[in-house]
């Protein structure tokens, strides 16, 4: 597990500098909270005239005066849109590093077949993401108990799971593009996480788009759903995960027989 290993180092200052903005940004918030609480029954009636702009955000459908439907909201725009673009960097990387930073033939000439680096570098961007949200996930639990408000154990859970299967899916897709790539990919990478988030956004303002919802990775991390529902849509779920497991096949047998350059 050399490859593994190396690959968990070289991303240390990534993963802190992340979890640490992530987490910390969400710890802010929620201690925030009591400050906010009285005045919340307004903010609901603001909230609630805003037409699209409402439903665009799924504020239509959870009570921001409560602590879960807060944290639903405001953590959840914080971990959505900051976990994805990290899961989307770490993902299209993974693979065209070696050719960017020109250590390929070094690589190569180890005994070490392609799918076992595939596979090492496939289980270091999912660990990299694990850990980023055990971070953040212990971030925002504590910033929840230092303000001693009362909280339901099963919605924040079910709602971390959701972002924590969002940004496997994400980096899964971009993990396939970036067997494909041989340059930077940064731009891409950031691109796709925008785009999904987005068609999500179009998704819950126009009725006519909710078919987008099994597209997007963000469909199945609606705040709204995972808070009054306490569960993961598996319709929307199922179709996202078949994604990421294509983009992971397709590395594995792209960049086994993949022209390399060193």
């Amino acid at each position: 597990m050399t490859i593994y290993k190396q690959e968990l180092r070289s991303q240390k200052i990534p993963i802190i500098v992340w979890s640490l903005s992530i987490g910390l940004l969400i710890a802010v918030c929620m201690l925030m909270y009591p400050e906010m609480k009285s005045q919340m029954e307004d903010v609901n009636e603001m909230f609630s005239s805003m037409g699209n702009f409402t439903q665009a955000f799924g504020m239509d459908q959870l009570n921001f005066g409560t602590l879960i439907g807060y944290y639903a909201i405001e953590g959840g725009n914080i971990l959505g849109i900051g976990g994805a673009f990290f899961a989307a960097i770490i993902g299209i990387s993974a693979l065209l590093k070696e050719e960017k930073d020109r250590t390929a033939e070094f690589l190569l000439t180890h005994p070490v077949s392609r799918i076992r680096i595939v596979f090492e570098k496939l289980l270091s961007v999912f660990s990299v993401i694990l850990i980023l949200n055990v971070i953040v996930f212990v971030l925002s639990i504590g910033s929840i108990f230092m303000i001693r408000e009362e909280f339901g154990w099963k919605e924040i859970l079910i709602f971390h799971l959701a972002y924590l299967l969002m940004q496997f899916e994400i980096a899964g897709i971009c993990f396939g593009i970036s067997s494909f790539l041989r340059k930077g990919g940064l731009g891409i990478g950031i691109g796709i996480a925008s785009m999904f988030y987005f068609l999500n956004i179009v998704a819950n303002i126009t009725e006519d788009a909710k078919v987008l919802k099994y597209i997007t990775p963000f469909g199945y991390t609606e705040g709204s759903d995972l808070i009054n529902d306490v569960n993961i849509k598996t319709e929307y779920l199922i179709p996202g995960m078949i994604l990421m497991l294509s983009g992971i096949l397709i590395a594995f047998i792209y960049y086994r027989k993949k022209d390399i350059d060193s």
